[in-house]
């Protein structure tokens, strides 16, 4: 078993006190995804990790971090016992990042965040050990917890950093202590708690804060507010990324494929061609940025590249499946887009589908369809309503034979579209879920988007429980 905290050096950093020794191998916030060695931290949130400690310790935790010794746990358990459980996991966060030498990069942007983050580690893997968060942990307990996970050989760190409100990025930037600081973009995002997009632009420049002076800026060209993020940044070196004549790393041309996107860019005034393991104009974007940061850290560009043609879509954020219906063989594709949506990614998704290739014949209905089952984008402010009827303008919704709704929200959408692309509505996407069999077809390909609070998963999981399902 490696060794990543001690209880010595755990109460070190965090000034607890331990009740006996251990050592602990991982760092675990859920024992529903505890291994054996983790040290169990008891965070309160909507329940209080206290009452899952004696769980935790049964499950082989190594010991809990807790305010106190937990109702029903031995008085001889292994507990580092603080004064506050989330101050002591930022505590260990800044310990584990000041006792390693790793190049440490942060993402942050209005999307693409965690696509990108997966990116970059796909692309330093042959590089170097490389640590990065699973998931989305993106918050004031997801940054922390990925810094004390990282162990002190780490060469590359990928850290993504989110916010739904102002004053939320600084102090995990700074905590980070970020040699490269990534904003994929700046778009209308969490709009109820921003005036506008340069507010949200002033928010994501926050990740400077954590950015010192020797750091390297890895900014969009083709914003707006590029010149407000260009401010914010006063001192140290920035690259560009983007289709702008002015970017370092500039897009030429982007082609998509089924599962393959082949991306043509200029580097520092070189052409450079390489391949992404999944489909988007948008992810071509997001490679350059990926690229940028490759160069900024000084690891090689060009192995980069190669490795990013086994890079795919992360789970919910275009995940292709093959879902072979019974006994016939005949197969729907499925797009799944359902982790989370705003206007922006709503579009890039619209647009893969609208790309995509149904099959013909071999269904009820002669000619295959592209199909897009959308549920509402949440958290955009007064708009909402506008922001929703408004996907109906896209172009790429010609190419799209009908669109299915659920949600308050979608309504707006649904009464926006032409007659001939408007699909059913309904109230949820519950409702929706349970139609799936009967709105798709052998040879359709389906694609599932909206919020994470819109709760469309439930659509996906309807559409893979059609046939046998196979990631693509």
């Amino acid at each position: 078993m490696s060794v990543l905290w001690t209880s010595a050096a755990a109460a070190a950093a965090t000034g607890g006190q331990n009740s006996c020794d251990w050592v602990a191998s991982g760092v675990s916030i859920d024992t529903r995804e505890l291994r054996a060695g983790d040290l169990f931290v008891a965070l309160k949130d909507i329940r209080d990790g206290h009452d899952f400690v004696a769980q935790a310790l049964a499950s082989g935790a190594a010991a809990a971090l807790v305010t106190h010794r937990p109702e029903g746990v031995a008085a001889d358990a292994p507990l580092l016992i603080v004064p506050d459980v989330l101050a002591a996991l930022e505590a260990l966060g800044q310990a584990a990042r000041a006792r390693t030498q790793a190049k440490v990069i942060g993402i942050t942007g209005s999307v693409g965040k965690t696509g990108t983050k997966e990116m970059l580690r796909t692309a330093l893997a042959g590089q170097g050990a490389v640590h990065a968060a699973v998931r989305s942990f993106n918050n004031h307990w997801g940054v922390p917890l990925t810094l004390a996970r990282m162990p002190q050989d780490t060469d590359f760190a990928v850290i993504e950093i989110g916010m739904n409100h102002p004053g939320e990025i600084g102090p995990l930037s700074q905590m980070a202590r970020l040699d490269v600081a990534v904003i994929t973009t700046v778009a209308a995002v969490h709009m109820a708690a921003f005036d506008d997009v340069d507010q949200i632009a002033k928010a994501k420049a926050e990740i400077f804060e954590g950015l010192g002076p020797k750091g390297v800026a890895v900014l969009n060209a083709d914003i707006p507010t590029l010149p407000l993020l260009r401010r914010a940044r006063k001192e140290g070196r920035t690259l560009l990324f983007g289709r702008a004549e002015q970017a370092d790393i500039q897009l030429v041309a982007s082609r998509t494929a089924t599962t393959v996107t082949t991306v043509e860019a200029r580097l520092n005034g070189q052409d450079i061609l390489f391949k992404l393991g999944a489909a988007g104009d948008h992810l071509a974007m997001n490679a350059l940025a990926v690229l940028g940061a490759v160069q900024a850290v000084g690891a090689d560009v060009a192995q980069a590249m190669l490795a990013l043609a086994s890079w795919h879509a992360p789970s919910g954020r275009g995940q292709r499946f093959e879902v072979v219906l019974g006994e016939t063989g005949e197969v729907i594709e499925l797009i799944d887009e359902s982790y989370n949506a705003n206007p922006t990614s709503m579009a890039a998704a619209l647009a893969v589908l609208a790309a995509a290739e149904p099959v013909d014949t071999i269904g009820r209905v002669s000619q295959g369809r592209r199909v897009a089952f959308l549920g509402d984008m949440l958290e955009l402010g007064p708009q909402e309503l506008a922001l929703h009827a408004d996907l109906s303008e896209l172009p790429c919704v010609a190419d799209i034979d009908l669109i299915h709704t659920s949600g308050p929200l979608m309504a707006a959408l649904h009464a926006a579209l032409p007659d001939r692309k408007r699909g059913q509505h309904f109230d949820d996407a519950q409702a929706m879920a349970a139609r799936v069999n009967r709105l798709l077809d052998s040879g359709d390909v389906a694609m599932v988007k909206g919020s994470l609070g819109s709760k469309v998963g439930q659509v996906v999981t309807a559409i893979k429980s059609l046939g046998q399902t196979t990631e693509k």
